[in-house]
C-alpha cells in the first residue's frame, strides 16, 4: 500500500510538471524546477494583469529574454502575435539555454502609449515574482521588441534597468508627422491617429500631445545598454525620422551604451532577415551574459 501511494504521487508530479501556472510550493520556497515547458500564463504586478507566453528550457537557473510584438489590428490577435514573436526571436537566438517570455500587451480601445504599464508589469513581475511562481532562479534579464514592441522596450529602458535591450525598427518615431499625413489624406487613416485626434484634436491644433507619445521624445536617460536595428529600405514614414532619432541618441549624455546596426536594403523586419543583424543581436546578449 505504501508503494502504491508513493507511485501515485510520483505520477501526479509528472502529470503537472508542464503546467505554466504557479509551481512554487505551499511554503513559498523555490522548487528546483528543471522541467521544460511552453504555455500561456496570466501574470500580475501591483494590480495590473497581462497575459504572457513562456518558453522555459529544462533548467532551474536561467537568463531571460522578454519580448514584445508589433502592432495588431485587434486585441483578439495579441496572443497569436505574442506567440509568433516569441518563435521569431527564439529562431534567431543562438543561446538555447535562455527562457523567453512574450508579452501580449493590449492595443485596441486604448490611446497609443497608454499600454506601457502592461509592459512594465511584465518586466516587474519577471524581476520580483517570476522566480518564486515558476520555481526557478532568474539571473540576467534582457528585453527585445519589434516595431511597436521596439517602442515599448525603448521607453521601458528609460524607466528600469535590465541587462540589455534590443529594438528592431522601433516606432512610431514621429506621430506628428505620421498623423498629419493621415489628416491630409496622403496615407490611409489608422486607428492610432484616429484615437489621438478624437482625444486631442488634430496635429495642427495640438502637436505637442502627439510628440509626447512619439519615440523622438524618449532619447534620454537610458538605464541599460541598447542595440537598435534599422533596415534602410523600411517604410518612408519610418525613414523620414530615423536620422533625427539616431542623431538625438548619439548626443545623449545620460544614457548607457547605444549601438546601431543599419542594414542597407533591409526591410522593417531586418533583425530577423539580415545575417549581420542576427550576429550583432546574439553578440550583444552573449557578451553581457558572460560579464
Amino acid at each position: 500500500m505504501k508503494n502504491f501511494v508513493l507511485l501515485f504521487f510520483i505520477l501526479m508530479g509528472f502529470s503537472c510538471s508542464k503546467d505554466v501556472a504557479d509551481v512554487s510550493n505551499d511554503s513559498g520556497e523555490q522548487q528546483n524546477n528543471s522541467t521544460a515547458f511552453k504555455g500561456e500564463k496570466t501574470i500580475s504586478y501591483q494590480s495590473i494583469h497581462v497575459d504572457v507566453i513562456i518558453d522555459k528550457p529544462a533548467l532551474a537557473v536561467v537568463d531571460v529574454l522578454l519580448v514584445f510584438h508589433g502592432t495588431v489590428m485587434s486585441d483578439t490577435s495579441i496572443l497569436s502575435a505574442a506567440n509568433n514573436t516569441l518563435d521569431k526571436f527564439k529562431e534567431i537566438l543562438t543561446n538555447k539555454n535562455m527562457m523567453l517570455v512574450s508579452v501580449a500587451y493590449p492595443q485596441e480601445n486604448i490611446l497609443f502609449g497608454d499600454n506601457l504599464p502592461y509592459g512594465e508589469t511584465a518586466l516587474l513581475w519577471l524581476k520580483n515574482k517570476a522566480g518564486e511562481e515558476l520555481g526557478i532562479k532568474i539571473n540576467k534579464i534582457f528585453m527585445a521588441g519589434h516595431s511597436q514592441g521596439g517602442y515599448m522596450v525603448t521607453r521601458l529602458n528609460t524607466l528600469h534597468q535590465t541587462d540589455g535591450v534590443i529594438a528592431n525598427a522601433p516606432g512610431p518615431l514621429n506621430l506628428v508627422y505620421r498623423c498629419e499625413l493621415e489628416e491630409k489624406g496622403q496615407i490611409p487613416s489608422g486607428a492610432v491617429c484616429t484615437r489621438l485626434k478624437n482625444t486631442f484634436g488634430s496635429t495642427s491644433v495640438n502637436p505637442n500631445a502627439y510628440f509626447q507619445r512619439s519615440l523622438l521624445n524618449y532619447t534620454r536617460g537610458f538605464k541599460s545598454d541598447i542595440l537598435f536595428v534599422q533596415g534602410l529600405n523600411d517604410s518612408p514614414i519610418q525613414l523620414y525620422s530615423w536620422p533625427t532619432f539616431k542623431k538625438d541618441l548619439t548626443e545623449c549624455s545620460n544614457c548607457q551604451n547605444i549601438q546601431f546596426v543599419e542594414v542597407p536594403g533591409g526591410s522593417h523586419g531586418s533583425l530577423f532577415e539580415s545575417e549581420t543583424a542576427k550576429s550583432e543581436f546574439n553578440n550583444f546578449i552573449n557578451n553581457r551574459i558572460l560579464k
